[in-house]
This record gives structure tokens, sequence and C-alpha cells, in this order.
């Protein structure tokens, strides 16, 4: 997929993400837990095509961040701030699937998804990466 596309779906999932939080995280934790999961994804993927680390047609699934050693695996060279990138990743993963499929979840979970997601939103701006 070409940088811009990428770029494209992150602008949708932070809007998505940004009403998600108007109206509620625990009413919307479904969502919000889905477009950070893709957001991060596809910010790892712009980071990764930019710094030339990926084919153009690689394509990086969330589910390999379901550990970070299975992530590790899928990854297998060298990036800035890999580790922390890795463990927020492996973080939101976990809780994805418990968010968008289970029940209503406490909102200290839900706000930790969103924390991990802002310091790897963090991260990525660090390292010169813009949405907007």
């Amino acid at each position: 997929m070409k940088i811009e596309d990428h770029l494209r779906n992150i602008n949708e999932s932070l809007e998505v993400i940004k009403e998600s939080i108007e109206k509620g995280i625990q009413n919307r934790q479904r969502n919000l837990s889905f477009n950070i999961s893709v957001a991060s994804v596809e910010m790892l993927e712009v980071f990764l095509h930019k710094n030339n680390l990926i084919n153009p047609g690689t394509a990086i699934k969330h589910d390999w961040f379901s550990s970070e050693r299975r992530a590790n695996e899928r990854l297998p060279f060298e990036f800035n701030n890999k580790l922390e990138i890795i463990k927020l990743l492996a973080d939101i993963e976990t809780k994805r699937n418990m968010l968008c499929y289970g029940k209503l979840q406490p909102v200290e979970i839900i706000l930790s998804v969103l924390e991990d997601f802002n310091k790897l939103k963090e991260i990525f701006e660090r390292e010169g990466l813009k949405w907007n």
C-alpha cells in the first residue's frame, strides 16, 4: 500500500478515536480499540516504509503483536525505538480483542490503551512522521 493510503487511513482512525472520546470511551470501547489497533499498525508501516525497512507491498498484521516474541520474529531487523514500539503495540494488541469482542471493560483498561497509543504516536512524531 502507498504511504498516502496509510496516511489517509490513519487520519480516518484518528477522527474515529476523537469522536469515541467525545461520546464517552466506555460507550465506544469497540470503535476505540479497533481504530487504535489499526492506526498503530498503519503508523508502524509508514515508519518502516519511510526508513526503507520493508517493501511497499509488505503488509503488517495486527496479530503479529499478540506477543513481543512473535513481533520480534516478524520484524527481525533493527530500527529506532524498536523495543518500546513493539512493547506498546503488544500491550495494545493484548487488550484489543477483549475490548472489541468482550463485555464492557472498566474505564482504567480503556484509558491504558489510549495512553499506550498516545505514547506510540509521540515516538513516531519524534521520528518525524506526520499524519495531517
